[in-house]
């Protein structure tokens, strides 16, 4: 993997880099925050030209920021996409993007372990705007292409997936993609551009909730999609515009910064991650580990194969619900907390946090055990990580 890694060391100089135009801002080396509401003209028909998008410029704050276009400029470097667009959450880019895209009548292919909100936004608002969808198995190429019909617009997938790590074949989704001339969506917020870049696979957007590892900090709720231009324009002009999801210009200024260590942070997370699930995968506690780094996933080899390194998320079962809560309670080091991506090892219990809004049997029908524990491990000390999980799960 070594030359695979060094082929790779640009993104280091790109994380740092990217979206900086010091000579724009008097020499400044950090972009600027502009938390300007409104931008003057310089005559009628550069206020025309700039308010209708037919030149580069500012008006109005909820059309975007110079701090905004920072951002926007870094994470499409980094993810390899045409153009991107910062919004609010990572909820509202999936929405805005799906939105624009989709129309009554269409037909959406998604994972069967999928981010509940998601699931929720295409059963709860997608649904009944006319927009149908089916949920598959995720690691089952056939299962994909068996599920498509005629009114099928857009696949959707997320890998890893929330919980449970598994893994969409993203050659195989994009090879069926172009068979059905399909529109094809990745949500890339638990591998990262260091770890993994769709669109280079051929994918048409990418999606980011950016609260996680691009912002890294705990500090910000944030999101972006990437991809094609025209669709990210029309997001901008059309979508983001009337539903007004629009990213904040501290919250874009303290995602760029995040960006800039995301590369460090993603080798520490990876490494740290790998120690902890090769010691969970031992402990006699622990019934199942999922993460896909151990040689004991089932779809190794093709993480080997689409990725990087294998993230900071591990899923691991304990006996049942009391058994997890007890662990819960012992932790120290580890916070009890949802969401993931932070610089701090998180620790939660999916069936009661994060995916309680989903039914029991759609919960079991994805994986989703009454014993199942999300971890995502931080940049501690691996050893500290492994010690306070040992003590939590004694006896």
């Amino acid at each position: 993997m070594k030359d695979r890694e060094e082929d790779e060391d640009w993104i280091f100089t790109s994380a740092v880099r990217g979206g900086e135009t010091p000579e724009k801002f008097h020499g400044a080396l950090a972009t600027p925050i502009y938390r300007a509401s409104v931008y003057q003209f310089d005559d009628p028909i550069s206020a025309n030209e700039i308010h209708e998008g037919h030149k580069p410029g500012y008006f109005y704050g909820r059309m975007g920021t110079p701090t905004q276009s920072a951002l926007e400029s870094a994470i499409c470097e980094l993810e390899r996409g045409e153009a991107a667009i910062g919004l609010a959450s990572g909820m509202s880019a999936i929405s805005s993007l799906l939105l624009t895209i989709l129309k009554p009548g269409d037909h959406v292919l998604a994972p069967r372990s999928i981010y509940a909100s998601t699931s929720a936004l295409m059963k709860q608002i997608l649904a009944p705007l006319g927009i149908s969808i089916d949920f598959v198995n995720e690691t089952d190429p056939a299962a994909w292409r068996a599920a498509a019909t005629r009114q099928t617009k857009l696949v959707y997938a997320e890998t890893p997936t929330n919980p449970m790590l598994t893994l969409v074949d993203l050659p195989a989704l994009v090879q069926l993609a172009r068979e059905y001339e399909l529109i094809s969506v990745v949500d890339n917020t638990f591998a990262t551009p260091f770890n993994q870049r769709p669109i280079e696979m051929g994918v048409d957007f990418v999606v980011h909730s950016a609260t996680k590892y691009l912002g890294g900090h705990a500090d910000v709720v944030a999101g972006i999609a990437i991809g094609h231009q025209a669709t990210i324009e029309k997001i901008r002009w059309h979508t983001a515009k009337l539903l007004g999801g629009i990213i904040a210009p501290d919250t874009a200024s303290l995602v760029h910064r995040g960006l800039k260590t995301l590369p460090i942070r993603m080798q520490r997370h990876n490494a740290n991650a790998l120690a902890v699930a090769r010691f969970l995968e031992q402990h006699s506690e622990v019934i199942k580990v999922h993460y896909p780094g151990l040689k004991s996933h089932v779809q190794y080899e093709l993480a080997l194969r689409q990725m990087r390194g294998f993230g900071g998320l591990i899923a691991f079962e304990v006996a049942n619900y009391q058994r997890a809560c007890q662990m819960l309670e012992k932790v120290k080091l580890c916070r009890l907390a949802v969401s993931l991506g932070d610089v701090s090892t998180l620790i939660q219990h999916s069936a009661s946090m994060t995916h309680a809004s989903l039914s029991k049997q759609h919960r079991e029908a994805a994986g989703i055990s009454d014993g199942l524990i999300r971890l995502s491990v931080g940049i501690e000390r691996a050893d500290d990580i492994i010690s306070d999980l040992d003590q939590a799960l004694a006896c």
